[in-house]
């Protein structure tokens, strides 16, 4: 039995971000249903980052046209914290440091501010190691400042320990397997599949084809100039490998044609 859903839990239709008045996603439109794992793969300045942090609700990032629907709500009506409580989470592809706040404060007020004021923090601890432990993150981490002195894997494993502590139903990864040694990637990719299941969805923004190795993905996106391009299964991320973006470049009409 499949353990997909026909729900959807983010649709967009006809997106587009618009940055300092450039447009730079131009009439973008997609669909995950729950149980899903999407790949959007693109080079630098392809808009992947761009319509990431839109979504999220970024000040600099303006989704000027278009709908983009959270389990069936329009998220541009809310503002970020409201999108964040709504179920969409946004794993940062440049993660920064917060000097003399510590994770184990950073997460426990997160958390309140997802279950309100009045939730019962009693077992947080017991929470957050285990969420750790399962990442096969040391404890003594829950003691250092957010992001201080951290090295790139250890920082992209704190964005997965967010993930698991705060359970998006929709989770956008922008770049998660940027600056990761083959050690750090498989610990971290890892921890993406145990976080999925068949209630969330996943949209995994990457560069490059080796994660997709670990975190199998249902449908693969190829984004270029601001639009997906070429859509299929795991295979398009071989193509890419294989011929680089240049494949699916869109053929430009000759001049006089």
């Amino acid at each position: 039995m499949s353990n997909k859903s026909n729900k959807a839990l983010l649709h967009l239709t006809d997106v587009s971000v618009t940055v300092e008045n450039k447009q730079v996603v131009r009439g973008l439109s997609l669909t995950i249903k729950a149980g899903e794992i999407h790949a959007l793969m693109g080079k630098n300045g392809s808009g992947k980052s761009s319509l990431s942090n839109a979504l999220m609700g970024h000040p600099y990032y303006t989704i000027s046209a278009g709908s983009a629907e959270l389990m069936g709500q329009n998220v541009t009506e809310l503002q970020a914290d409201e999108r964040s409580r709504a179920g969409l989470f946004l794993a940062f592809q440049y993660p920064q440091a917060i000097p003399g706040v510590t994770v184990a404060n950073f997460m426990r007020s997160a958390l309140i501010a997802h279950r309100g004021k009045e939730a019962d923090m009693r077992g947080y601890r017991k929470e957050l190691f285990a969420a750790m432990d399962e990442l096969e993150i040391d404890r003594d981490f829950a003691g250092r400042y957010i992001n201080d002195g951290f090295s790139g894997g250890e920082k992209k494993r704190l964005e997965i320990l967010q993930l698991f502590l705060l359970q998006p139903t929709m989770a956008i990864l922008d770049e998660t397997d940027s600056g990761l040694d083959i050690d750090a990637l498989k610990i971290v990719a890892a921890g993406i599949n145990k976080f999925h299941t068949a209630k969330n969805g996943i949209l995994l923004v990457t560069h490059y084809q080796r994660i997709l190795d670990y975190v199998i993905p249902d449908y693969v996106h190829v984004m270029i100039d601001g639009n997906i391009v070429k859509t299929g299964g795991p295979e398009v991320a071989l193509e890419l490998e294989e011929g680089g973006y240049e494949v699916f470049q869109p053929a430009k009409t000759a001049v006089g044609a």
